[in-house]
């Protein structure tokens, strides 16, 4: 599934930074001078006659500065203004920063086709950040019909000159062989790249490509290297699954400590499966002290994402009055909510016994939670390690 507009528009970072001098000494190469030393009133003084003049270089210094709020408020409608003189004369910059004040709405009205067009125009002359966005409006389908291919195409076109998140991307497409035929070895080959330039997507999908065996044989070692550097970056599908291979001692010596700690990260991110995991560990007191208050309020927190195991156990925690009062009403209206989401076992007349569940959440019910967003890199949806159920 493909991230909602919001999602996306997070990781549209502007290409800021003030245009070069020239060789020769003149107003505008003095403006650079003061607003190197931080002197941008001087700067802005000396930019403007040349912008309003129609120098393109002295128009995207002034976006920038409004774009940022260097030396002056942030405005963004004069950051766009002075963009579109800039871009209308071809600074790239110019253009492609113009296309993400248009995919955000900054400074202009929204529209997904004016995103396309002058990120189209800048794609064309070889920018890459420009070739990257517009494959993920591709991806999209925002501003242009939806297109794998031409998603995968300019995906393509920004990795082969190193650009990282599209590297990412591309893997994800020859992974899932949307735009592209489906092969693992090439999944593998732009994730290795992409990673090698510290994309904490593509670190936690090549881990998960190597635990898979997809690519080539399960690699444990690789699995939690892997994963500990897209976790450290705060990705929280791979704080998920290393979690779990602590807590479940998989690939690694078990250890519920660190796999708590690991749950917890995640957890704190809003995922649901940490938060589920996390609470049945604070139940059992395994890796951290046995609390039935701190596994009630964890239950709650999947169960009100609709994590159906969640609901269930929470259910039977009001039922039992372990954790929070005993309510039979709220055991209830639990039991109800996951019988409506098709658990079996909360369908009869009368309440479940206790569940002894393990760490990990049924495939069913992972499934149902695919779609939680991913940390800051929400490129294409990662494909995810769903441990098998066990009893």
């Amino acid at each position: 599934m493909i991230p909602s507009l919001s999602a996306r528009i997070t990781v549209v970072v502007l290409t800021l930074g003030l245009a070069a001098p020239v060789a020769a000494a003149g107003p505008f190469e003095d403006g650079a001078i003061a607003a190197k030393t931080g002197d941008y009133a001087t700067a802005m003084r000396l930019w403007l006659p040349l912008a309003e003049q129609g120098l393109v270089s002295a128009q995207l210094n002034l976006a920038t500065m409004y774009d940022s709020g260097q030396g002056l408020p942030r405005n963004d409608v004069a950051a766009a203004t002075w963009y579109r003189k800039a871009a209308d004369q071809g600074s790239v910059k110019a253009q492609s920063n113009l296309g993400s004040m248009y995919l955000s709405g900054r400074g202009v009205r929204q529209d997904f086709a004016e995103a396309v067009k002058w990120y189209r125009k800048a794609a064309d002359q070889g920018d890459a950040a420009a070739q990257y966005r517009l494959g993920v409006l591709y991806d999209n389908g925002q501003g242009v019909p939806q297109d794998d291919a031409a998603a995968a195409t300019w995906y393509r076109k920004a990795a082969d000159q190193g650009h990282a998140e599209a590297q990412s991307n591309l893997g994800f497409m020859y992974f899932t062989g949307r735009g592209v035929a489906q092969d693992f070895a090439e999944s593998v080959k732009w994730y290795r790249m992409a990673a090698d330039h510290g994309n904490a997507a593509a670190l936690y999908n090549l881990g998960l490509m190597y635990l898979k065996g997809e690519g080539g044989r399960p690699n444990y070692a690789a699995v939690i290297r892997l994963f500990r550097k897209a976790a450290d970056q705060g990705n929280a599908d791979a704080q998920f699954n290393l979690g779990y291979l602590y807590a479940e001692g998989q690939g690694i010596r078990r250890d519920q400590v660190a796999g708590a700690r690991w749950y917890r990260k995640a957890a704190d991110q809003g995922r649901a499966n940490a938060q589920y995991n996390l609470a049945l560990l604070y139940q059992n007191g395994k890796g951290v002290p046995r609390d039935y208050g701190a596994a009630a309020t964890w239950f709650r927190k999947a169960a009100d994402q609709g994590y159906v195991d969640a609901q269930l156990n929470l259910g039977i925690m009001y039922s039992n009055g372990q954790g929070v009062p005993q309510d039979h009403a709220a055991a209830e209206s639990w039991y109800q909510k996951a019988a409506s989401h098709g658990d079996a076992s909360a369908k009869g007349e009368e309440a479940p016994t206790w569940l002894n569940l393990t760490a990990v959440g049924r495939d069913k019910a992972a499934a149902r939670n695919a779609d939680l967003p991913l940390h800051a890199s929400p490129k294409r949806k990662s494909p995810r390690y769903r441990p098998a159920e066990r009893s």
